[in-house]
């Protein structure tokens, strides 16, 4: 078996498609939490990749997390959208991690890519796991599914504009809620939380200079779209409320967020079935005891997402004949 240890940070960042870890049907296994942000969007990828018989799927309960960490259900009944180990019926998410590495003394974080041959974790890097899945397994898709072969979450010629929104997305927004809902002081908060408000404001003027844009770069669906939209979709569900993100929200702040988070939701298919909800809710009103120390969740907003209207459809049938 090749020897493939975490790095210093204890992040996996090996690669499929290498000699040593080559695209095969079935040899790979995806774990997940549903509530993870970093996780779902590996998820999406998969299923708008149509992946779902190359690479089987395991999902961790959303809570609790204290005791062991993140863990599986004993039965895939115990805790609906959840699932047991499909592999090694492990309790533990941490279980696979010392399953690969004994002398592993990091966090253990979804999602993680498995390898079922050599009997390690590939990567538990979500951007990295993405761009894999992005490619790798287009020459095991049908021929005739040329939608799915030529969908592309990361083309070249946007690859540059990709790169140089994510280098401020990521740190400001996608962990920056984190940073936020987290800080030990109020100075790091207020600090925090203007840049998440910042982030926002700059990316509703992007769509505001162009409202024709379906997508955030344009016509096509890019990483950008499966980065923000797994931030988003959490943003007025539990964010708002839960990190102290009261400066505004998605749906009464930010009118073109808010509709490409409509559609995003209901008219991209894969993406609604990849979104639970309970598991989200659950997971942070749930597991942050400094945070939310009595472990209720909050009711609200209703509906988690707003209806995607006759208005909204006639805007994009307008943007599409552009």
């Amino acid at each position: 078996m090749p020897d493939h240890p975490p790095t210093n940070d204890g992040s996996w960042r090996h690669q499929l498609g290498s000699p040593d870890f080559p695209p095969e049907p079935n040899r790979y296994h995806l774990y997940v939490g549903l509530f993870c942000p970093f996780a779902h969007r590996v998820l999406l990828t998969r299923e708008l990749k149509g992946l779902q018989r190359f690479l089987p799927v395991s999902i961790v309960k959303p809570y609790p997390k204290e005791g062991g960490g993140w863990r599986f259900p004993a039965t895939d009944e115990e805790y609906p959208g959840s699932t047991v180990d499909h592999l090694f019926q492990s309790q533990f998410l941490h279980d696979l991690y010392f399953r690969s590495d004994s002398t592993y003394q990091g966090k253990y974080s979804v999602p993680v890519l498995w390898d079922k041959k050599t009997n390690q974790i590939v990567n538990n890097e979500s951007e990295d796991i993405m761009r894999m899945l992005n490619t790798v397994f287009n020459d095991f898709l049908p021929s005739n599914d040329t939608a799915r072969r030529e969908l592309d979450f990361y083309p070249s010629d946007l690859r540059p504009l990709i790169d140089e929104i994510s280098a401020w997305m990521m740190p400001n927004l996608n962990s920056g809620v984190y940073r936020a809902g987290f800080a030990e002081t109020q100075k790091s908060y207020e600090e925090n939380c203007r840049i998440v408000f910042a982030t926002l404001d700059r990316l509703e003027t992007r769509l505001s200079n162009k409202p024709r844009n379906i997508y955030i770069l344009g016509s096509r669906i890019t990483e950008i779209d499966l980065k923000l939209y797994t931030t988003l979709v959490r943003f007025d569900a539990i964010y708002q409320q839960h990190f102290k993100l009261m400066m505004g929200s998605i749906r009464h702040n930010y009118p073109h967020l808010h509709r490409w988070l409509k559609h995003m939701y209901w008219k991209v298919a894969g993406v609604k079935e990849t979104t639970d909800f309970k598991h989200i809710k659950e997971n942070y009103s749930k597991s942050h005891a400094d945070v939310n120390p009595k472990a209720i969740t909050p009711l609200g907003p209703e509906p988690n997402i707003e209806d995607w209207t006759e208005e909204d459809e006639q805007w994009k049938r307008e943007a599409e004949r552009d």
